[in-house]
């Protein structure tokens, strides 16, 4: 399934490289190599020792530097957390909740941050402003049920209407006042790590990543502070970016050619009507500097969306010049400065017409689809139909071999945990005080109510609300149970056989799908080699941080049921795995990318035994239509070692541009 390998690169104790031409169509391999004791594969200490900390004696060091957790409910360790914190530059207040997914402790503290793409440099600082502005959201929520609270107290019952909080803005204040701005510096032309067709979803991700610093003014220009060095023989100011986003009545976008109407002189109230004359002055005498200079400008055009979550897009559309301006009488009257920008040539194909997207156009029905060879491959089981489709093979095939189910099932010699006694809430869990499902997740609840729930920040474990518990099913501490919310495919892929994508926006932190399957115990599974579908359970190790997985303590309190005697000495591979190799969901055929924009997360609703929690899929970023949906499947690199005595190693196909080139 979703990986294709035509070969197996195999290496001796020798360090002789053999490779072995296999036939492995349709196989995908999940989180398993280091991280389990499948019956053919064991451990290469040695490399997994110098993967986690150079020699056997730095290993030891680190963990004795961290604190084990205690028996009893208790909070993350201290020392854990600033150690972490400190390599990782940011705590959950100040935003770190996902700028690390995707990113492995141990290459932090080799210290490889340099060696990181300019994609993913942006990916992260666009997670780093989600999760400031899921934390906001989550203040201005409780700032709105506080609000009221004191309404209904009131004797009359007159609602008072208190000023509105933009989340956004605050979320940009932080970034900057923390020093996490990528660019903070205006430049000119094109900005590392933003591609043409790169897509935001509001104007304040351009002022985070330092794109466009405006969050309401058309043109980002460079003021005369930048007057100084090579720059000292422009004329300023110098104009460097323009959003095209239908604010002026006056606006024309011809794709190629962009007429646009100069900034000031409307009334800001959204009907884009004129009313006074506009001044050749800031961003108008820029845009005229940049003409005659002959400096080309950013052009970013917003689109109203209807899928997208915050209502609207904004796509980069390229490098233009500014060829032309002139003053004229607008339609209200007044006098309004026009510039005409043509686009530089050679650039990659423009993705808006007429603000309309024109590359890859997502099918308005099932009857649309190209290549499709499989109307429904949950066979009605889902709300929502997930069809496969085939552009690749010749003739086109639909993926077989697997029997659809929805939910986890459970292996005979597996025993679950009786349910655990849940919250007293009624209705929807409201008061993090109370509610005792918020109080084991560090007195907080883990979603914002927002776009029907959304993961604030990624956890150790996930405590939602279950069976026992008094609320309902509409409770916001149940969105990870609430089934699939978006439309999704299943496609053929050239080198990766299988892979999903969805036709909706997704907006960072919104639940993707559970990992379903065989939840069996990891002795009786099949090794990588044999089954590419095994996905370890590996909460416990994730929060002790072994084997080079990411440390996720956060403020979670884990019951003491949480542990077995055994668990709270020492922690080695999972004990328990979910096989989809022959049974599973939409999850198994999701790729791996080493620059991944979905994230794992273990939940706990019906028990508190960590060691069978589910496996859920998270948005690591805002996802735009048609983008293929992937995680990182978090091998460590030669720890995989066969029966023969050979390390096995498989390559990676994943095309990020910080791509490994290996999957272990």
């Amino acid at each position: 399934m979703p990986y294709f390998l035509d070969r197996l690169i195999m290496t001796n104790a020798n360090g002789e490289v053999h490779l072995e031409n296999m036939e492995l169509e349709d196989s995908g391999s999940r989180r398993r190599s280091a991280r389990t004791k499948g019956k053919k594969v064991c451990y290469n200490e040695k490399i997994v020792m110098s993967t986690c900390g150079g020699t056997p004696q730095k290993k030891q060091t680190k963990q004795q530097s961290s604190k084990k957790p205690k028996p009893a409910a208790v909070s993350a360790s201290k020392v854990s957390e600033e150690m972490v914190t400190s390599i990782l530059n940011g705590t959950p207040e100040e935003g770190g909740g996902l700028l690390g997914l995707g990113f492995q402790l141990e290459e932090v503290e080799a210290g490889n941050l340099a060696e990181k793409s300019d994609n993913l440099k942006v990916k992260e600082t666009l997670r780093a402003f989600n999760s400031y502005y899921l934390h906001f959201i989550q203040e201005e929520e409780k700032r709105c049920k506080s609000a009221e609270e004191k309404t209904k107290k009131k004797p009359n019952g007159t609602l008072v209407k208190s000023p509105h909080k933009r989340p956004d803005l605050k979320a940009i204040s932080k970034m900057q006042a923390t020093g996490r701005v990528l660019y903070p510096e205006k430049q000119f032309g094109v900005i590392p790590g933003v591609d043409v067709g790169h897509q935001f979803f509001s104007r304040a991700e351009m002022v985070a990543v330092g794109f466009h610093s405006h969050w309401l003014s058309g043109i980002d220009y460079m003021g005369q502070k930048y007057c100084k060095g090579e720059l000292s023989k422009y004329t300023f100011p110098l104009a460097v970016a323009i959003v095209m986003s239908g604010q002026y009545e006056d606006d024309l976008d011809n794709s190629e050619d962009v007429i646009y109407t100069g900034q000031g002189g409307n009334n800001l109230l959204g009907d884009k009507k004129q009313v006074e004359d506009q001044k050749m002055l800031r961003g108008n005498l820029a845009l005229k500097n940049s003409m005659l200079e002959e400096l080309p400008v950013r052009v970013i055009r917003g689109h109203s969306s209807k899928s997208s979550y915050v209502g609207r897009v904004y796509t980069y559309d390229g490098l233009y010049n500014v060829v032309k301006y002139w003053a004229e009488k607008g339609i209200s009257g007044h006098t309004v400065f026009k510039f005409r920008l043509k686009r530089l040539e050679g650039q990659p194909e423009l993705t808006t017409s007429q603000v309309q997207f024109y590359r890859g156009r997502v099918p308005d029905t099932i009857a649309d689809v190209r290549g499709l060879v499989c109307a429904d491959i949950s066979e009605g089981q889902e709300d929502i139909p997930i069809p496969a489709t085939n552009l690749v093979d010749d003739p086109p095939v639909p993926p077989t071999g697997f029997k659809y189910i929805r939910f986890v099932k459970v292996a005979d010699n597996v025993k679950i945990p009786a349910p655990t006694i849940g919250c007293g809430c009624t209705g929807s869990c409201v008061d993090p005080k109370s509610c005792a499902c918020a109080r084991l997740n560090g007195s907080d609840f883990p979603y914002v109510q927002k776009d029907g729930g959304r993961l604030i920040e990624a956890k150790a474990v996930v405590f939602e609300c279950g069976p026992k518990c008094s609320c309902g099913s509409a409770c916001v501490n149940r969105t990870s149970q609430k089934g699939l919310r978006y439309r999704f495919e299943v496609f053929r892929t050239p080198k990766k056989g299988w892979g999903v994508r969805s036709w909706d926006y997704i907006p960072a932190g919104a639940p993707i799908c559970e990992y379903t399957g065989i939840l069996k115990k990891s002795d009786d599974a099949d090794s990588v080699l044999e089954n590419n579908f095994i996905f370890d359970i590996d909460c416990l190790q994730t929060m002790k941080g072994l084997d080079g997985r990411e440390m996720r303590l956060r403020d979670v309190s884990i019951p003491s049921e949480g542990f077995s005697e055994k668990e709270k000495v020492v922690a080695g591979a999972p004990e328990f795995c979910i096989d989809a190799g022959l049974t599973g969901n939409v999850a198994r055929f999701i790729n791996h990318s080493c620059e991944p924009n979905l994230f794992v997360q273990c939940v706990l609703s019906c028990h508190h035994d960590i060691k069978l929690a589910r496996v859920m899929l998270f948005a690591a970023d805002n996802i735009p239509p048609l983008q293929e949906l992937t995680y990182d499947y978090g091998y460590a690199l030669d720890s995989v070692i066969g029966e023969d005595g050979k390390v096995k190693q498989m390559a990676c196909h994943c095309g990020a541009p910080g791509c490994r080139k290996r999957l272990f």
